[in-house]
């Protein structure tokens, strides 16, 4: 329970620094390396928070395809309609 608290902490931490660079490139405050510099962060922050996100959708996956052997629908499925 500890890590994955830890990993939930990583993921706002490290989206609040993604956030906090974007801001700074929109704003163009910064010198052309200093933007480039931020680029290259803000896609290993992307990458990180997207593997932490992937990581949180295999557990949801486990538990609920756990639970009395039931299979988990897909997050991608969209809601069915009424006629």
């Amino acid at each position: 329970m500890a890590a994955e608290n830890e990993s939930l902490a990583q993921f706002e931490t490290q989206l609040a620094e993604l956030e906090n660079l974007v801001q700074a490139l929109e704003d163009g405050d910064v010198s052309l390396e200093d933007a480039v510099r931020n680029f290259e962060q803000g896609m290993a922050l992307a990458k990180r928070c997207e593997d932490l996100l992937k990581r949180a959708e295999l557990r949801v996956q486990k538990l609920m395809s756990s639970a009395d052997g039931e299979q988990l629908e897909s997050f991608d499925r969209q809601p069915e309609q009424e006629a």
